[in-house]
Formats: C-alpha cells, sequence, structure tokens
C-alpha cells in the first residue's frame, strides 16, 4: 500500500504529502500535528476504537477536521451471527458502531460539531449475498438487518482551544 501511494504521489507531483507506516490505535505522529484524518472503513477494522479516536484526536492540530467514510449501523446492536463473522469483520460490516455510539465515542474523546451522514442505506436485498458468501443464510437474520447498515460520512472537528 506505501509502494503504491508513493507511486501515486510521484505521479501526481504532489510534494506535500507524506506516507507513514503505522496501526491505526497508535499514529505515529506528534501531538498536534495533522490538519484532516481521512479513512476510507479503516476504523470499523480495529477492535479498540476508543483507542482509535483518542488517537486521532491527538494528533489533530486545534479546529482539525476528521472526515471519514464508515459503514454504521442505524438502531440497536446487529445479529449475533454478523458479529462473529470473520468474513463480516474484513468486510467492514462487523464491526460497525451504531450511530448514536460513533457520536458519543467522538464527543466523549472532545470532539465538536460531530455529524454522521449517510450516503446509502442496505436493504436486506443488497445484504444477501455477501452474508450468503460469509455462511450467514438465515432469512430472520437477513430480517433483522433491513435497513439497519448504512455507509455514511463522519464528521468532526477538534475544538480550536
Amino acid at each position: 500500500m506505501l509502494a503504491l501511494a508513493r507511486e501515486n504521489q510521484s505521479k501526481s507531483g504532489l510534494t506535500n504529502v507524506e506516507f507513514l507506516e503505522g496501526e491505526i490505535e497508535h499514529i505515529p505522529l506528534p501531538d498536534n500535528s495533522v490538519d484532516v484524518i481521512i479513512s476510507n472503513c479503516v476504523i470499523n477494522l480495529s477492535a479498540d476504537k476508543d483507542r482509535v479516536i483518542a488517537e486521532a484526536f491527538r494528533v489533530l492540530k486545534p479546529g482539525g477536521r476528521f472526515a471519514v467514510s464508515d459503514v454504521v449501523i442505524r438502531g440497536d446492536s446487529v445479529p449475533e451471527a454478523v458479529r462473529r463473522s470473520m468474513e463480516l469483520w474484513v468486510g467492514c460490516i462487523a464491526g460497525a458502531l451504531e450511530e448514536d455510539s460513533y457520536r458519543d465515542k467522538l464527543t466523549n474523546a472532545g470532539f465538536e460539531n460531530v455529524d454522521v451522514e449517510p450516503t446509502r442505506v442496505y436493504s436486506a436485498a443488497d445484504a444477501e449475498q455477501f452474508l450468503g458468501e460469509a455462511g450467514v443464510t438465515d432469512d430472520a437474520v437477513l430480517a433483522q438487518i433491513d435497513g439497519r447498515f448504512m455507509s455514511a460520512f463522519v464528521r468532526a472537528h477538534k475544538p480550536l482551544y
């Protein structure tokens, strides 16, 4: 991934970009050093989301922006069969945070102006194929998740002070 990112950086002529290897729970950057954090469905892969969000807050400069795209759960928790599926963890489904929990975690870490903007809400029909591929074929499970997962933009700001 780093090699591809650096290749794309070179092709585009960008000089104000740096790529580092690290873990999302332990970002290898100093406090208050980043203007914007962007992510595309990576937070869901971490088992310690509070740590991830705390790290994001730590490295952002005052006034910095948190802007990620993630799969988010609407309403109560998802069926246990979905949570236990390793394939669905890898696919950003099983590790998804519930919308209010996501907001609370960001607010508790110190973020302001927290917003979760749905970009697509998934129906049971949308989920049937990937659940089947993961071995989850129970119609009752499909009914429980109908409309419960969404792709969303999750945004927040670190306060200026």
